[in-house]
């Protein structure tokens, strides 16, 4: 099992604001843990889970639906 992330470390491997990441995580759109106040991610499912999000988003010619 790989270590659990903190949002600022999260964030800055993704390279994305810690705001985006919060709000996505509370929406679902990212996996996470809550503990308090905080959330934990873990790096290979965020990972995994938002590369399945942008292929999703795309037809089969790599071009925008």
């Amino acid at each position: 099992m790989s270590a659990l992330y903190d949002l600022h470390r999260m964030a800055k491997r993704l390279r994305v604001s810690p705001y985006w990441l919060k709000r996505e995580a509370r929406v679902g759109n990212v996996p996470s843990l809550k503990a308090g106040s905080k959330y934990l991610f873990n790096p290979g499912a965020v990972i995994e889970s938002l590369s399945e999000q942008a292929g999703r988003k795309t037809n089969s010619k790599g071009t925008q639906k």
